[in-house]
């Protein structure tokens, strides 16, 4: 991977506002993550931002922890942001257990290790990915086979979300941490 200087610098000092949230990434993951040092310009947009993917990422979520983690690995790949795959990535090593299909998400439309109801979830985000989103009849009609209304709902918030954090993260070139390498495995 190319090793560039973002255009817009990092902050050097994180706001005081934010040192919860510093202090969880420094005990969840020994350092502080990079897009905090970007979102910390913001810093009550950036609890807000916090407190949504903190809701999406509940115990009582109506979407599993692996299915979570495939979707916002997938949008990551898509919008080709270095932060978010790698993140995402270590997430979904952690959750699924299975390197062969973390190392399979780039590809799974050749891919024989998702299951159906994997399948329709990432033909989903892939279209809400696109620009502009494209949602076919088909796609519906086969989420739907799969999902309650209430979790398409609470998968469109999660596509979405992961959206907004990877084109904020890719467009201001936000790098990789290192959390975990190419093929999925953890270093974190």
């Amino acid at each position: 991977m190319k090793k560039h200087q973002p255009w817009v610098p990092p902050l050097d000092h994180i706001p005081s506002s934010l040192t919860p949230i510093v202090m969880m990434q420094k005990k969840h993951y020994g350092d502080v993550l990079h897009p905090t040092r970007w979102w910390g310009r913001m810093p009550r947009l950036f609890w807000l931002v916090a407190l949504f993917v903190g809701w999406l990422e509940r115990k009582q979520a109506r979407l599993s922890p692996e299915l979570r983690a495939l979707l916002m690995t997938r949008v990551s790949q898509q919008c080709h942001c270095a932060f978010c795959i790698d993140a995402n990535t270590l997430r979904l090593a952690q959750r699924c257990n299975a390197l062969e299909k973390v190392q399979a998400v780039a590809n799974w439309q050749d891919s024989t290790l998702f299951s159906d109801a994997e399948r329709a979830a990432l033909a989903y985000a892939d279209g809400m990915t696109a620009t502009p989103p494209v949602i076919s009849e088909d796609q519906k009609a086969t989420l739907k086979r799969f999902y309650a209304d209430d979790a398409i709902c609470e998968m469109t918030a999660l596509v979405a979300f992961q959206n907004l954090s990877a084109r904020f993260n890719a467009a201001l070139d936000i790098p990789s941490q290192g959390l975990c390498d190419t093929q999925g495995k953890p270093h974190a």
